[in-house]
Protein backbone atom coordinates (compact mmCIF):
# COMPACT_ATOMS: atom_id res chain seq x y z
CA UNK A 1 0.00 0.00 0.00
CA UNK A 2 1.30 3.44 -0.92
CA UNK A 3 1.92 5.55 2.17
CA UNK A 4 0.81 8.72 0.33
CA UNK A 5 -1.77 8.48 -2.42
CA UNK A 6 -3.77 10.92 -4.51
CA UNK A 7 -7.51 10.58 -4.99
CA UNK A 8 -9.83 12.83 -6.98
CA UNK A 9 -13.35 13.36 -5.71
CA UNK A 10 -15.52 14.69 -2.91
CA UNK A 11 -13.80 14.35 0.48
CA UNK A 12 -17.19 14.01 2.21
CA UNK A 13 -17.72 10.65 0.48
CA UNK A 14 -14.28 9.21 1.21
CA UNK A 15 -14.01 6.23 3.53
CA UNK A 16 -10.98 7.07 5.67
CA UNK A 17 -10.67 6.98 9.44
CA UNK A 18 -10.30 10.76 9.49
CA UNK A 19 -10.76 13.57 7.01
CA UNK A 20 -9.27 17.00 7.47
CA UNK A 21 -11.47 20.06 7.32
CA UNK A 22 -9.98 23.28 5.99
CA UNK A 23 -11.83 25.27 8.63
CA UNK A 24 -12.15 28.92 9.56
CA UNK A 25 -11.19 30.25 13.01
CA UNK A 26 -14.66 29.66 14.50
CA UNK A 27 -14.73 25.97 13.39
CA UNK A 28 -18.50 26.43 12.96
CA UNK A 29 -18.68 25.95 9.19
CA UNK A 30 -18.29 28.25 6.24
CA UNK A 31 -17.86 28.00 2.50
CA UNK A 32 -16.01 25.55 0.30
CA UNK A 33 -14.87 22.25 1.78
CA UNK A 34 -15.68 23.50 5.29
CA UNK A 35 -19.34 24.04 4.45
CA UNK A 36 -19.54 20.76 2.55
CA UNK A 37 -18.13 18.79 5.50
CA UNK A 38 -20.51 20.46 7.96
CA UNK A 39 -23.52 19.81 5.70
CA UNK A 40 -22.58 16.16 5.15
CA UNK A 41 -21.81 15.49 8.83
CA UNK A 42 -25.07 16.98 10.09
CA UNK A 43 -25.87 19.44 12.88
CA UNK A 44 -24.12 17.42 15.59
CA UNK A 45 -20.75 18.44 14.12
CA UNK A 46 -21.47 22.14 14.64
CA UNK A 47 -22.66 21.43 18.18
CA UNK A 48 -19.41 19.62 19.03
CA UNK A 49 -17.35 22.36 17.34
CA UNK A 50 -18.99 24.95 19.60
CA UNK A 51 -17.28 23.25 22.55
CA UNK A 52 -13.79 23.66 21.00
CA UNK A 53 -13.60 27.47 21.31
CA UNK A 54 -12.28 27.94 17.79
CA UNK A 55 -8.71 27.48 16.58
CA UNK A 56 -5.71 29.53 15.56
CA UNK A 57 -4.04 29.34 12.14
CA UNK A 58 -2.04 26.11 11.90
CA UNK A 59 -3.76 24.49 14.88
CA UNK A 60 -5.69 21.20 14.54
CA UNK A 61 -8.60 19.89 16.62
CA UNK A 62 -10.51 16.59 16.50
CA UNK A 63 -14.25 15.88 16.43
CA UNK A 64 -16.39 12.88 15.57
CA UNK A 65 -17.46 12.41 11.95
CA UNK A 66 -21.18 11.95 12.69
CA UNK A 67 -22.99 11.26 9.38
CA UNK A 68 -19.78 11.21 7.31
CA UNK A 69 -18.22 7.89 6.26
CA UNK A 70 -15.14 9.02 8.22
CA UNK A 71 -15.05 8.33 11.96
CA UNK A 72 -13.35 11.64 12.70
CA UNK A 73 -12.87 15.15 11.37
CA UNK A 74 -9.62 16.98 12.10
CA UNK A 75 -10.26 20.71 11.77
CA UNK A 76 -7.31 22.91 10.85
CA UNK A 77 -7.22 26.60 10.02
CA UNK A 78 -5.10 27.42 7.00
CA UNK A 79 -3.49 30.79 6.36
CA UNK A 80 -5.09 33.50 4.27
CA UNK A 81 -2.56 34.14 1.50
CA UNK A 82 -1.29 37.69 1.28
CA UNK A 83 2.07 37.70 -0.51
CA UNK A 84 3.89 34.60 0.80
CA UNK A 85 6.15 36.71 3.02
CA UNK A 86 3.91 36.89 6.09
CA UNK A 87 4.63 33.37 7.37
CA UNK A 88 2.08 31.69 5.13
CA UNK A 89 4.32 28.76 4.05
CA UNK A 90 5.18 27.93 7.68
CA UNK A 91 1.54 28.28 8.74
CA UNK A 92 0.36 25.98 5.94
CA UNK A 93 3.01 23.38 6.79
CA UNK A 94 1.88 23.57 10.44
CA UNK A 95 -1.67 22.63 9.35
CA UNK A 96 -0.37 19.37 7.87
CA UNK A 97 2.08 18.60 10.71
CA UNK A 98 -0.43 19.32 13.48
CA UNK A 99 -3.21 17.35 11.76
CA UNK A 100 -0.87 14.34 11.45
CA UNK A 101 0.07 14.69 15.12
CA UNK A 102 -3.61 14.73 16.15
CA UNK A 103 -4.19 11.63 14.01
CA UNK A 104 -1.21 9.80 15.54
CA UNK A 105 -2.20 10.84 19.07
CA UNK A 106 -5.62 9.23 18.50
CA UNK A 107 -4.22 6.12 16.75
CA UNK A 108 -5.84 7.05 13.44
CA UNK A 109 -4.30 4.99 10.64
CA UNK A 110 -5.77 6.66 7.54
CA UNK A 111 -6.17 10.41 7.07
CA UNK A 112 -7.36 12.40 4.06
CA UNK A 113 -6.45 16.02 3.36
CA UNK A 114 -8.13 18.52 1.05
CA UNK A 115 -6.04 21.25 -0.60
CA UNK A 116 -5.90 23.52 2.47
CA UNK A 117 -6.16 27.30 1.87
CA UNK A 118 -6.38 27.07 -1.93
CA UNK A 119 -10.03 28.18 -2.13
CA UNK A 120 -11.26 31.45 -0.66
CA UNK A 121 -7.97 31.86 1.26
CA UNK A 122 -6.30 32.13 -2.19
CA UNK A 123 -3.09 30.19 -1.54
CA UNK A 124 -1.42 29.55 -4.93
CA UNK A 125 -2.29 25.96 -5.78
CA UNK A 126 1.14 24.83 -7.02
CA UNK A 127 2.97 26.18 -3.97
CA UNK A 128 0.31 24.72 -1.66
CA UNK A 129 0.71 21.28 -3.28
CA UNK A 130 4.50 21.46 -2.87
CA UNK A 131 4.19 22.36 0.82
CA UNK A 132 1.55 19.66 1.42
CA UNK A 133 3.51 16.81 -0.17
CA UNK A 134 6.88 17.84 1.30
CA UNK A 135 5.50 18.35 4.82
CA UNK A 136 3.49 15.13 4.85
CA UNK A 137 6.38 13.10 3.46
CA UNK A 138 8.85 14.49 6.02
CA UNK A 139 6.39 14.18 8.93
CA UNK A 140 5.44 10.54 8.39
CA UNK A 141 8.73 9.32 9.90
CA UNK A 142 7.60 10.81 13.21
CA UNK A 143 4.25 9.01 13.08
CA UNK A 144 4.81 5.33 12.16
CA UNK A 145 1.26 4.38 13.23
CA UNK A 146 -0.20 6.35 10.30
CA UNK A 147 -0.52 3.83 7.48
CA UNK A 148 -1.85 6.03 4.70
CA UNK A 149 -2.33 9.69 3.84
CA UNK A 150 -4.74 10.49 1.04
CA UNK A 151 -4.37 13.79 -0.79
CA UNK A 152 -7.86 14.61 -2.03
CA UNK A 153 -8.07 16.62 -5.21
CA UNK A 154 -11.40 18.17 -6.06
CA UNK A 155 -10.35 18.65 -9.71
CA UNK A 156 -7.95 17.22 -12.29
CA UNK A 157 -5.51 20.16 -12.06
CA UNK A 158 -5.02 19.66 -8.32
CA UNK A 159 -4.65 15.91 -8.82
CA UNK A 160 -1.92 16.52 -11.41
CA UNK A 161 -0.08 18.93 -9.07
CA UNK A 162 -0.05 16.36 -6.25
CA UNK A 163 1.07 13.55 -8.57
CA UNK A 164 3.88 15.71 -9.97
CA UNK A 165 5.13 16.61 -6.48
CA UNK A 166 5.02 12.97 -5.33
CA UNK A 167 6.90 11.85 -8.44
CA UNK A 168 9.62 14.47 -7.82
CA UNK A 169 10.13 13.28 -4.24
CA UNK A 170 10.30 9.65 -5.37
CA UNK A 171 12.74 10.53 -8.17
CA UNK A 172 15.06 12.20 -5.65
CA UNK A 173 14.90 9.14 -3.33
CA UNK A 174 13.35 11.26 -0.59
CA UNK A 175 10.08 9.33 -0.40
CA UNK A 176 9.44 7.78 3.00
CA UNK A 177 7.42 4.63 2.43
Amino acid sequence: MEKIKVWQGDITTLEAEAIVNAANHSLLGGGGVDGAIHRAAGPQLKEECKTLNGAETGEAKLTKGYQLPADYVIHTVGPVYKDGNKGEPEQLAACYRNSLKVAADHEIKTIAFPAISTGIYQYPALEAAQIAVKTINESLNSYPTIEQVILVAFDAHTKQRYETELAAIKANNKYHS
